[in-house]
């Protein structure tokens, strides 16, 4: 196994696969590519599972290695690697991927246009994940971009036109910024590997070297990375994109974008941000926090305002994401129990994130494309198992021990409240809006009088129980066995905070 590059077999099936879809789409029916590209996605949980099998949580360097001089005269190297943070969200991509192709494949016009472009979706998010040198990471984290545009803009709703050039404009206008920190990095440091570049900043000569480039250097690349991971996530006020790009997505693109796509922001802040510029995240911290509450709680009052349920879910998103960014900006400096929560809570929050999506776009679907609050009535006496599923997702959002929205919701609130409470007590406002949007969203929908599309509403069907039962599994495994993940992360969230000043 040593010697098998495990990670770039990883990262390069999804994109083999597409290839391959993408040249027989003439010649194999649509079930065989249907099955033949969920066979392919499904590809990332095995490896996924296999990197599990020969992972150390006791360790908390990267292992499972690959590292290659690819451009010798740049000093830029292909290099690989894996964490604890890396493989729960790789992990997190083998479970989302499969589900959402599985659960919309067989409706979508195109399956094996559709097919390529997601799984090379699927694989540059998992470069993100594990690429260890900016360079082969910006690529990744670009490459994302153009089969996420396509998916919108082609299988989208009616303004996914206009929805998807919004979100790439954004997103490569934040890469920009992004783009020109690490170029004052490099000239400083004279490399792009993000180990050496965190070795250097835990000694204290990163920031030296870059003020002998110039006194607002260190500034420049610490505003320009902020500036690019901010839109991505999105930190408040870059949020606008967001809400139209996943409202106008097409149901399996969209679980795609809520259950993974939007962690490659929040994993950008753990992996590059936070061991690369401590000093300078520590002196932003209140403005930051600041930030952060304002997606937390204009975010869940946005939600409770909407009638269009796909936004409602878009605008609960940018609320879950800046819990957890709340965290990390409270606890930046020296919280193990904060840090750990900020990481958690990105992979928890991803489950019902996703389950939700998928809920919304089975109403969508059920209705002939209406998606409006009061549109709907009764569904739970129509479709009970439908109404009993989505009610999980709720009620997973809202925070119900046993599952896992709890647990993230828990330690986020533990480790901010410890260093900053004025910050949680804000907070906690964004609750009592979520709490009042989903308990408005269960209510108006599901019960009462069979009123409008919730007339003869049709319960769930194999295919969808089966995309659901996963989803709905995690998250009783995760809420009641947290240790899972927090085993995994923990020794490394503790050797991040050791080393900060």
């Amino acid at each position: 196994m040593s010697h098998w590059p495990l990670l770039s077999t990883l990262v390069f099936t999804p994109w083999v696969g597409a290839l391959v879809v993408f040249a027989l789409r003439n010649r194999l029916s649509d079930g065989l590519v249907r099955g033949f590209t969920l066979g392919l996605s499904l590809s990332t949980l095995a490896l996924g599972a296999c990197a599990l099998a020969h992972f150390d949580p006791t360790v908390t360097g990267m292992q499972l290695t690959e590292k290659h001089a690819w451009i010798s005269a740049l000093k830029v190297n292909y290099h690989l690697g894996l964490d604890g943070l890396s493989l729960v969200l790789v992990l997190l991509t083998g479970v989302v991927s499969p589900l959402a192709l599985f659960g919309t494949l067989r409706s979508v016009r195109c399956p094996a246009i559709y097919g390529a472009l997601f799984l090379i979706l699927q694989g540059s998010a998992l470069g993100v994940f594990v690429a260890l040198d900016f360079f082969p990471w910006f690529v990744f984290w670009e490459l994302s971009l153009v089969p996420a545009f396509f998916l919108i803009k082609l299988w989208g709703g009616p303004g996914a036109a206009r929805a998807a050039y919004q979100f790439v404009i954004y997103t490569i206008g934040g890469s920009a910024f992004m783009l020109l920190g690490f170029a004052a990095l490099y000239a400083a440091a004279g490399t792009f590997d993000f180990v050496e570049l965190a070795a250097l900043a835990r000694d204290g000569s990163l920031a030296m070297q870059l003020e002998s480039v110039g006194g607002f250097w260190p500034q420049v690349a610490f505003l320009g990375v902020l500036l690019g991971l901010a839109v991505k996530v999105p930190l408040f006020p870059f949020h606008t994109w967001l809400p139209p790009a996943y409202a106008e997505a097409p149901v399996g693109t969209s679980m795609f974008l809520t259950g993974v796509m939007s962690k490659m922001g929040v994993y950008g802040f753990l992996r590059i941000l936070w061991p690369v510029f401590p000093v300078p995240l520590q002196a932003a911290a209140t403005p930051l926090l600041w930030l952060a509450l304002g997606g937390v709680v204009l975010g869940a009052f946005a939600a409770m305002k909407q009638t269009d349920l796909k936004r409602m879910v878009a605008y609960s998103s940018v609320n879950h994401l800046s819990y957890c960014l709340l965290a990390l900006f409270a606890v930046a400096s020296v919280n193990r129990t904060g840090g750990t929560s900020a990481a958690l809570a990105s992979v928890a929050l991803a489950k019902e994130a996703a389950l939700s999506g998928y809920c919304v776009g089975v109403l969508e679907n059920r209705s002939g494309g209406k998606r409006g609050l009061d549109d709907f009535g009764g569904v739970r006496s129509a479709a009970p198992v439908f109404a009993g599923f989505c009610g999980i997702a709720l009620f997973s959002s809202l925070g119900l021990p046993g599952l896992n929205g709890f647990v993230g919701e828990f330690l986020i609130f533990r480790g901010v409240f410890g260093l900053a409470p004025w910050a949680a007590a804000v907070a906690t406002l964004g609750l009592l809006a979520t709490a009042i949007f989903l308990l408005t969203f269960w209510q108006r929908v599901f019960h009462g009088p069979a009123a409008g599309a919730g007339v003869s509403f049709r319960d769930l069907d194999r295919t969808e129980k089966l995309t659901l039962l996963p989803l709905i599994a995690l998250m009783f495994l995760l809420g009641i066995f947290p240790q899972l993940l927090t085993g995994l992360i923990n020794p490394l969230v503790t050797a991040w905070a050791v080393s900060l000043p």
